[in-house]
């Protein structure tokens, strides 16, 4: 399957934080989710990619090209939103089209104004007047009427309620329908991305830990509550993370089919993609 994009080695110091040889695939027809406490690194490879700061070694290569080139179809066919509204307060809906059809060679109008009816945005206020939650509906109708191919999406569900969320996670998946698009999603809710994501990315502390399907992260790993005696006597070879509390266990293990089959009488709980965050970031090795 052909990757729409491909991070390699990527490389990024500062002062008191690296981004250390991240590596990761997005295929084309699917959805990447991002993961990762904040500080991890999720924002810098993201302005990495899109040549907002400048990376110290590593190669990115969107559509084929490598990013440094700057070439014009690439940032044509790359959608971009990110937590911030990006628009002057003062302006309405309409001059927000004036200037992006000035700025986008395949800006579609019908397409933006046909999002402007779904989200019922009003175009008789300025920006200054819209919620949170509008902006953010407004960000993602702009990355998603220039014909993009690629949405790179930094928490872009946040501030939306539960049923906004769920509209825009059906457009999502909509949009790779035609298995050419992709979607990089950086997102807190990881609840969402337990309904859409097609692959985990999971960066802590500047490095990557996993980037795998989500499926395979599913049947794969799982959590098993125990007490102490039944952890002592586990095969430690399983164990990915363990937290203690009291006298109890509760422990990420990586292959739950094969640990089931010689503990045949205990209970492993299939995890969520919160739960593997959870466990990597505050759990003991």
């Amino acid at each position: 399957m052909e990757n729409i994009l491909s991070v390699k080695n990527l490389t990024k110091s500062y002062p008191r934080f690296k981004l250390d040889n991240v590596s990761f695939d997005i295929p084309r027809g699917s959805i990447m989710g991002f993961i990762g406490e904040n500080g991890a690194g999720k924002t810098t490879t993201i302005k990495s990619i899109l040549n907002l700061i400048k990376k110290d070694s590593g190669t990115i290569t969107l559509f084929g090209k490598e990013n440094y080139e700057n070439d014009v179809t690439i940032n044509e066919s790359i959608g971009v939103v990110f937590d911030d509204n990006c628009f002057q307060e003062t302006m309405t809906i309409k001059d927000i089209n004036n200037i992006l059809k000035r700025i986008y060679r395949q800006w579609d109008e019908n397409t933006f104004y046909k999002f402007m009816d779904k989200f019922k945005l009003p175009d008789d206020k300025t920006i200054k007047g819209f919620s949170k939650g509008m902006k953010m509906k407004l960000s993602l109708a702009a990355a998603m009427s220039h014909h993009a191919k690629l949405l790179i999406l930094d928490e872009a569900t946040s501030g939306l309620d539960p049923i906004s969320r769920d509209e825009i996670l059906d457009i999502f998946l909509d949009f790779i329908q035609d298995e050419n698009n992709a979607i990089l999603l950086s997102s807190h809710i990881t609840s969402d991305l337990d309904k859409i994501a097609d692959y985990i990315t999971f960066i802590h502390e500047g490095k990557i830990v996993f980037s795998k399907s989500k499926d395979e992260l599913r049947e794969n790993m799982g959590i098993v509550k125990c007490g102490a005696r039944a952890f002592n006597d586990m095969d430690k070879s399983h164990i990915i993370r363990y937290r203690k509390s009291n006298y109890n266990y509760e422990v990420l293990i990586d292959n739950r089919p094969e640990f089931m089959k010689h503990n045949n009488e205990t209970v492993v709980e299939r995890c969520t993609v919160d739960d593997i965050m959870l466990f990597y970031v505050r759990g003991e090795k």
